[in-house]
Formats: structure tokens, sequence, C-alpha cells
């Protein structure tokens, strides 16, 4: 067993990681394979490939803009699964599948997660998944693909939630920033510093990541401060929509993450 995203953390404790998410099928059915292996080259520590949804529940406008034009496009979990495996072999850093519930149960769970690894998969974020769900039915069946099933935490999760996920997850903990959908923010306000400062205090055993709202210097240096790294989604998303390009799109969030 060995997993790309617990190498990936074992291996860069004295730096601090960037993850970027963006949606498979945006803005073009045939990018998604040049999307990450731009990201790859442009230094980027680890991909969220996000699966479209007719119905996302924790996406803002952004992102649900651009899942709306990913399912016009044509793409479907077969499609992307398809791309994936064509460049499998190239890609070195960790691929994460982002996607809701109803997706992977269509699919089945276990059919499901063999494709991933068939893929080149190394986790996945359920974001509507029941924690009860995960530890009854999709952990066994992730834990025999060597899968890690990322869980999300945020400011009103309780602690003893926390700490449930802490013992029951192994890869990282998504942090989210704030109980709102996702979106780029100008900067941080108190109440997300205090829950930073609060999770840090519990000592964790699993490594965090901090996501929703980073598109500039100040989130981006918040978040590394107070967790192993960032996740950019929306601000990556909107640039690559502009562009159409991934290189120019990650020429201008370098550029936005500087000021």
């Amino acid at each position: 067993m060995n997993n790309k995203i617990n190498k990936l953390f074992a291996e860069s404790k004295d730096r601090k990681l960037l993850s970027l998410y963006f949606c498979a099928g945006c803005p073009t059915l045939e990018g998604t394979a040049d999307v990450i292996l731009t990201l790859q080259r442009r230094g980027i520590d680890m991909i969220e490939v996000g699966m479209p949804f007719s119905d996302p529940l924790a996406d803002g406008p952004v992102i649900q803009s651009a899942g709306t034009i990913a399912l016009k496009n044509g793409m479907t979990t077969e499609i992307l699964f398809h791309q994936l495996r064509e460049i499998k072999d190239q890609v070195q850093i960790p691929l994460v599948w982002m996607g809701y519930l109803n997706v992977v149960m269509h699919y089945g769970f276990e059919p499901f997660f063999k494709a991933c690894v068939e893929a080149g998969i190394s986790g996945v974020i359920i974001p509507d998944l029941p924690f009860k769900d995960y530890l009854d039915v999709v952990k066994p069946i992730a834990d025999q693909y060597d899968l890690r099933i990322i869980m999300m935490i945020t400011p009103e999760t309780s602690e003893e939630r926390i700490r449930f996920i802490d013992e029951h997850t192994d890869g990282f903990i998504y942090m989210v920033s704030s109980a709102s959908i996702t979106g780029a923010q100008s900067s941080f306000g108190d109440a997300q510093l205090e829950y930073f400062r609060r999770i840090n205090a519990m000592n964790l055993r699993s490594p965090r990541m901090i996501g929703f709202g980073i598109s500039n210097k100040q989130t981006l240096e918040s978040a590394q401060e107070n967790a192993a790294g960032a996740i950019i989604g929306s601000k990556f998303v909107t640039l690559l929509n502009e562009t159409k390009n991934a290189d120019l799109a990650m020429d201008k969030l370098y550029k936005a993450l500087e000021q």
C-alpha cells in the first residue's frame, strides 16, 4: 500500500502545500488531461478533480456554473475515468475525486472505487456522505482499494465529531474555512482565525488542508500558517474559464496570490 496522499504529507513536513480544484469538462470536455498535466508542471502538489452534478449543495455560483458548462459539454463519470486512465502514467501527484454521493451510488461503491484506482485517483471527497454510512459501508470497500475518503469539517463541527473523524479517517482532513458555500474572499475574519486556532490546539493526528475562500496573499498565508496547506477552487475555476488556458490561468493565479 503506497497511497500518494499519505506519501505527499509524509515527504512535505517542512513546506506548505498548495492544492487546486477544477471541474472536469469545463471549459472544454477534452481539456481535463491538459489541466492536470499543466498544474503538475506548474508546481501544484495535489489536484481535486470535480465531477459536475446537477444539484451541487455546497458549491457557490462559480463552481455551480462550471458544473453546468461541463454537463452541457457532455461530461460523464465514464468519460472522466477514461480521460484519467489515458494520463495515469504521467501523473505523479495525488488526484482527489470530488463529487456527490448520488453519482457514486449510481455507479455502485465497489465498481466506483475500483475504477478510481484504475484511473490513478488516490482519494475521494463526497461532501454529502453521512459519517455513519462512511464507517459502515464505504470505508471497508475504500480500504480494500487503498483509497482515502476525505472528510470535511466546518466552524460548526463539534470537537467530539472532529476527534471522531480524525480517528477514523486517513489522508487529510479538509477544513472548510467558513460555514458558507464556496467562493473567493479577500480576507479571513476574526471568527475564522479563531476557528483555525481552535483546531490547531486540538493537536489532531491527521494533517489538515484549508479550503473555501482562498484567493489572495492574505487568505493563502492565513491558511498555510494554520494547516499543512491550502486548497484553491473558485479563484482558479474563474481564471480557467476566463483564459480557456491552464498555463495562463496559473500565471494569473500566482500573480493574484502575491497581492
